[in-house]
């Protein structure tokens, strides 16, 4: 429906490109319409002259001015359009029909239904069965200016009679309460000329024009045209009422004739007091019509007007050059007006807003709630509000805003039950909607009911509507949303308060009380001091003893806050019996929650210890899995493909126990040991090791190595510093091949890939750049496509100084106008998605989820432009087939993620805890090794594990492991001789 009505309407504010062809084809429109004016009006003046003019000798009769004005009003029209093939394609397009009839009969709110079978009747000629399904359509939705149009034009070309007429006419004035369209009233006018022969004809006209201009006459690019319109008429009666002089008395003829002069001069000088477009022409029309000099006070009324415009412009050529919708540009405008505040001008921006923004529930919002403060004119206040639910149904906020206008205006009681039943039929798309609405018309219930009575129809109806509204939440909502909506039982705990406070009925509210706390609400404190304080105010000491000895019982959040209010109470109250009863209670109960605490504290570091325990036994069997694959190996043979893919999902891990075993013990064959520094992440810990001489198909990786300048890294230039992570391994050179992306963002000062000591590529490298402003401009290429992966960027942040820092840039909480969509096939494309969320709403943005090696994992994000559009997606695109795969679309609201537990600074472990180890905000690396070799480790002893990122240095004495990067071989031959 949305992308439907926003896509149908027509572009109001646009100003068509001018071309010969355009230009000539409206002068001939124009010229038969002044053609229908003058015989409209000739016909009309001449009808009263008596029997000695017969206006038939002109060959003009009461229809050609209906006729002449379809023909002129309706040029595309042609009777092909009514010409029935009996073809193929007729059974395709009845097959169609009835395939719609059947989709409407199950969903009537689908406006694209509606839309496609008024085509097709159309396109078949089924003239009645298109009207029939335009009124249905019009009941429900709110119909475009360019559907309108198209049904006006259909009505007028069919018009025989006068009835058929007067048909017309309450189409106009249903269409004009739509929308103020401008091209609407136009064709409202000149069609109402056309019956100025009929009795009353002539103030028919006028009055249609006068409504026009109030309504759209201030319209700054389209008002001209109504004004014209209306000049034009006018100005044929003028000439219409010459060649009548012979059959009038020279007193009467003269009286006419300037009368009917002075309302030309009233129209043009109307006009000129009005900031248009082309005020300039119309200025000087007047001056050449009028045989008199203009009056001092219409020249300046007509400057006055041209300085206004001119603050107009800005606004209006911003309109003229954004595309639609425009929303922001009509935002400003807005902003604009309400600083002049005209009311007139006010109304008419927002309507010209909404034209293009119908679907926009904030706009309606805005709108409404401005004539609610400000006009208060019932009829205009009800109608804007009306319109809004039709245009937005699925808005809550607009539903309950129109209960409280009908209530504020005295509407009937009766019509703001139907709108309440409407409201509920509306199919919103959260369970809380539903609470919500059933609260504001529950509020309204309760503001009817005179509680001086003890018994009353508002009361009993009110209960009802009580009874009704929780059973309608078990049952509809429950079942649609499997939840309420209301958890805390907002609704049950009001007609509780209501009972108690003005019905004087403690013992219902007692009841509803029990039934909130059976709801799964009795182990919350604050539930139990809502009964308490309701009791203290109007029970009895009595009962609200025996709530808050309910309350110690079963309170499991705070129950030391329930404790404390009983023993407070007992104290001021209580006899030393009740105190005593209640001193044994609280602390029996605050023991047993004690020793549950206790209980729950020690099962989970259980659960912790053999987590972790798994975790190891796991990286012991993959370090023992590549151990054996390295033997089994021959020597300077390529690493296997199923190797590096494994190591391709590890950015920041370093080397193996294994493999780092091998290149810390081996030799050089001569005896030499050529020095090789290992660039560690964000610390820059170098290690001299002893390594032999690389294999002929690493040579060129390794002289790669050698040939890039060991630089370490200065934490100091972290701020124009990127770190860019998740590359392939078998980037050749990073260097060339990242300079490019990243030159687009500024000035790249150096570019640091990270090698291992085997001098190959590990996946990451820092960029820096010369200034702050290009590495914040570089941090917009996270997650661009490099050799088909995923490259991560993300700013260069110390973690030892930041333990908070997150990576994850996008939005974790609740985002009403972005879609979760799962369920897609892994050949979905982005393109392909979009295409398909194009229908529903303006697409912002699309993310397809994928592995870290650029994979679809079948997940995606899209974000609309509003929560209105979004929301219309989710119910249009829920359970859709996709490439065969069913997708499930919902609104996105990830699940809290859990934040790592980290030890207080300062504070010791103690307890089982200590065994805990604290992660980095990437999780648990692989590599989480001391340097020492195995054999010289010590069961019990225990390393600190550094985050992923600079290594913390406290100053504290740590345990030996971590002092082993500073032992030469020398030192560790000394070692192991001694063992």
């Amino acid at each position: 429906m949305a992308t439907a009505a926003a896509t149908s309407a027509s572009d109001p504010e646009a100003e068509p490109k001018a071309d010969p062809k355009t230009e000539g084809e409206e002068d001939e429109v124009k010229a038969a319409r002044r053609k229908v004016l003058s015989k409209a009006v000739a016909a009309t003046t001449y009808k009263n002259m008596g029997p000695g003019w017969d206006h038939r000798e002109e060959g003009v009769s009461e229809s050609e001015g209906d006729e002449e004005y379809a023909m002129a009003s309706s040029a595309d029209s042609s009777p092909d359009d009514y010409e029935w093939e009996y073809d193929e394609e007729e059974e395709k397009n009845q097959l169609e029909i009835e395939r719609l009839e059947e989709q409407l009969s199950i969903n009537m709110y689908d406006y694209n239904c509606h839309v496609d079978l008024i085509r097709l009747l159309r396109l078949e000629g089924e003239l009645t069965k298109v009207r029939a399904a335009r009124q249905k359509m019009s009941e429900i939705f709110p119909l475009t200016e360019e559907l309108w149009l198209e049904w006006l034009h259909d009505e007028i070309s069919m018009a025989m009679d006068g009835l058929d007429r007067e048909h017309v006419y309450d189409l106009f004035e249903k269409a004009v309460q739509d929308y103020i369209c401008p091209n609407i009233w136009l064709e409202y006018g000149q069609y109402s000329v056309g019956g100025i022969g009929q009795k009353g004809g002539l103030e028919k006209v006028r009055s249609v024009f006068e409504r026009a201009l109030s309504s759209v006459g201030l319209h700054i690019t389209k008002g001209l045209a109504i004004w014209e319109a209306y000049r034009e008429f006018e100005s044929a009666i003028v000439e219409a009422s010459r060649p009548v002089a012979g059959f009038l008395s020279p007193s009467d003829w003269e009286q006419t004739f300037d009368s009917q002069l002075k309302k030309l001069h009233s129209l043009f000088r109307r006009q000129l007091a009005v900031p248009l477009y082309d005020m300039e022409a119309t200025f000087a029309e007047y001056e050449e019509w009028s045989e008199e000099p203009i009056p001092e006070s219409v020249v300046q009324s007509y400057n006055k007007a041209l300085q206004q415009l001119e603050k107009y412009k800005p606004y209006e050529e911003a309109l003229l050059q954004a595309e639609a919708p425009r929303l922001a540009e009509y935002q400003a405008y807005i902003d604009f007006e309400m600083k002049i505040g005209d009311p007139t001008r006010i109304q008419l921006i927002f309507e010209r807003a909404l034209v293009e923004n119908c679907l926009v529930p904030d706009l309606w919002i805005r709108y409404s709630q401005y004539l609610d403060r400000q006009l208060k004119v019932k009829d205009l206040v009800l109608s804007v509000h009306s319109r809004a639910v039709r245009n937005c149904p699925w808005t809550v906020a607009l539903w309950s805003r129109y209960l409280l206008a009908m209530e504020r205006h005295g509407v009937d009681h009766g019509e703001i039950s139907v709108t309440f039943e409407k409201a509920l039929n509306a199919g919103f798309i959260q369970a809380t909607d539903y609470v919500e609405i059933w609260q504001a018309y529950l509020d309204y219930l309760r503001r009817r009911v005179d509680f001086k009575q003890d018994s009353s129809k508002e009361l009993e109806e009110l209960r009802s509507a009580f009874t009704r509204a929780l059973e309608y939440l078990q049952q509809e909502v429950e079942e649609r949303f499997n939840e309420s909506g209301d958890p805390s039982c907002m609704i049950m705990q009001n007609w509780a308060r209501i009972e108690a406070r003005l019905c004087n009925n403690m013992q219902k509210a007692r009841e509803l009380w029990d039934s909130i706390m059976t709801k799964g609400n009795a182990k919350y404190a604050n539930m139990w001091l809502e009964y308490y304080n309701l009791e203290r105010a109007h029970g009895d000491t009595q009962h609200c003893r025996k709530a808050l000895h309910r309350a110690v019982q079963c309170t499991s959040d705070y129950p030391e806050h329930v404790c404390e209010v009983l023993l407070t109470m007992e104290r001021t109250e209580g006899t030393l019996e009740d105190w005593d009863v209640a001193v044994q209670k609280t602390e029996t109960r605050l023991a047993r929650v004690a020793e549950q605490r206790m209980k729950a504290a020690e099962k989970e570091v259980a659960l912790a210890q053999q987590e972790e325990e798994k975790a190891e036994q796991r990286k012991r069997a993959r370090a023992e899995k590549k151990a054996l694959k390295k033997k089994k190996k021959p020597r300077g043979t390529d690493r296997p493909r199923d190797e590096e893919d494994e190591k391709a999902w590890g950015d920041d891990e370093e080397e193996q126990p294994a493999k780092r075993r091998k290149v810390e013990n081996s030799v050089s064959p001569a005896g030499t040991a050529p020095n090789m520094e290992v660039e560690a992440g964000l610390a820059e810990n170098t290690v001299p090791v002893d390594v032999g001489p690389p294999s002929k198909q690493k040579e060129k990786a390794a002289a790669l190595k050698r040939d890039v300048p060991k630089v370490s890294h200065d934490s100091s230039k972290d701020s124009i510093t990127v770190f860019v992570s998740n590359l392939p391994y078998s980037m050749g050179e990073p260097d060339a091949k990242l300079r490019p992306l990243f030159e687009a963002c500024g000035e790249v000062a150096e570019i640091r890939p990270i090698f291992s000591n085997r001098g190959n590529f590990r996946g990451y490298c820092y960029v820096e750049f010369k200034d702050e402003k290009s590495a914040l401009q570089a941090l917009e290429l996270d997650r661009k496509s490099v050799d088909g992966r995923p490259m991560f960027v993300s700013p260069c942040v110390d973690k030892s100084k930041n333990p908070g820092f997150k990576v994850f840039r996008y939005s974790t909480a609740l985002e009403k106008h972005k879609l979760f969509i799962s369920g897609l096939p892994f050949s979905c494309t982005k393109e392909e998605l979009e295409d398909i969320c194009k229908e529903h709403g303006t697409v912002k943005d699309l993310r397809l989820v994928t592995n870290r090696a650029g994979k679809p994992k079948g997940l995606a994000y899209v974000e609309f432009e509003s929560e209105a559009q979004a929301s219309h997606a989710v119910v249009n695109m829920d359970g859709m087939a996709v490439k065969g795969h069913v997708i499930s679309v919902a609104i996105s609201n990830p699940p809290p993620r859990k934040a790592p537990e980290r030890p207080e600074a300062g504070a010791a472990p103690r307890g089982p805890a200590a065994l805990r180890q604290t992660y980095g905000a990437r999780g648990k690396g692989r590599t989480q090794l001391s340097l020492l070799p195995r054999a010289l480790q010590r069961p019990s002893a225990t390393a600190l594990q550094a985050e992923n990122g600079p290594a913390p240095r406290p100053e504290a004495a740590l345990p030996a492991a971590s002092e082993a990067p500073k032992m030469s071989n020398a030192d560790f031959a000394k070692l192991l001789l001694r063992k």
